[in-house]
């Protein structure tokens, strides 16, 4: 299976460096016609033809996306992000997350990388930088989680100074046990509730075991992005179309208002029938049609 940190290796998009560790949550309200999509979902087609597909993109009813990929040298894939930014504008789009690679901040304090990661959100109007994932290094016990969490803290103070928030985005390699805690637990409570904030990638927790209900009540307010992702009955390494896997999305959605959810994303990396852009038109019309409607009041 091809990972995201994969696909940015070979397309040399991963930035280098290793994870050296030296008030309130938001508050729920998106709007109840607002689908957003991680584009990672489609990109496979992406590279290829931009313009084309984040036109298809719309077409399959997506009003808000999630880019990834960027580097300071390469923008996306070659598309600087104004020119980016034109691209969404002309389809209806709009980028309110991205996801960008802040390593180099933490192996060694540079802010080269990180003040083009800030710029790039800025260009796009976005209102989170979304950290993708962590090396394993940076979660492999609880003192490096600890650590790990106070410099998410300390790069969310940097961004408030730039009027963004700062997001994390788990896999399943943050539910992995210390005894009676986990990775994800400590992001939680060693980082600052008022500064940092985390995507939930409901595949990825409800594989490792968890019930994201549990986590809406312990941590209330903390999740104001969701990766809405389903899991193969058949397959569960495996994602499908939202509605045809095994995840209770109708029972997760109506706990929105608990999470603080503000923005979410279909996401699906494989397993597409009959193709990618019917695959996400499938998956976007179940989304309106059953989850839209159990959002909370």
């Amino acid at each position: 299976m091809t990972t995201r940190r994969s696909f940015l290796k070979q397309t040399g998009i991963v930035t280098a460096g290793a994870w050296l560790m030296p008030s309130l949550a938001c508050k729920s309200g998106m709007p109840k016609n607002d689908v957003g999509i991680q584009l990672y979902t489609v990109r496979d087609i992406l590279p290829k033809d931009q313009k084309g597909v984040l036109a298809q993109v719309a077409k399959a009813g997506y009003t808000s996306v999630e880019p990834f990929g960027f580097s300071k040298d390469n923008g996306y894939f070659g598309m600087s992000t104004k020119d980016l930014k034109k691209v969404l504008d002309d389809n209806g789009l709009k980028a309110p997350s991205g996801h960008y690679d802040i390593n180099s901040y933490f192996a060694n304090g540079s802010r080269q990388d990180l003040d083009a990661c800030i710029r790039a959100c800025h260009d796009l109007n976005s209102e989170f930088l979304t950290i993708p994932s962590l090396p394993d290094e940076a979660k492999k016990d609880p003192d490096t989680c600890k650590q790990t969490a106070e410099t998410m803290t300390k790069v969310a103070e940097l961004l408030k100074k730039e009027g963004l928030k700062l997001a994390y985005h788990n896999h399943n390699t943050e539910f992995t046990p210390f005894g009676d805690t986990y990775g994800y637990e400590i992001f939680l409570k060693d980082s600052d509730p008022a500064l940092v904030f985390f995507e939930m990638d409901l595949y990825w927790l409800v594989r490792a075991g968890k019930k994201p209900d549990d986590l809406f009540k312990e941590f209330p307010g903390r999740f104001p992005m969701w990766h809405v992702k389903d899991m193969d009955k058949a397959k569960p390494d495996e994602n499908t179309e939202i509605g045809n896997g095994s995840i209770n999305f109708v029972d997760i959605f109506e706990h929105s208002k608990e999470s603080g959810m503000k923005h979410f994303f279909l996401e699906q990396e494989n397993n597409y029938k009959p193709d990618i852009i019917g695959s996400i038109k499938t998956s976007n019309k179940y989304i309106r049609e059953t989850l839209i409607p159990k959002l909370p009041k």
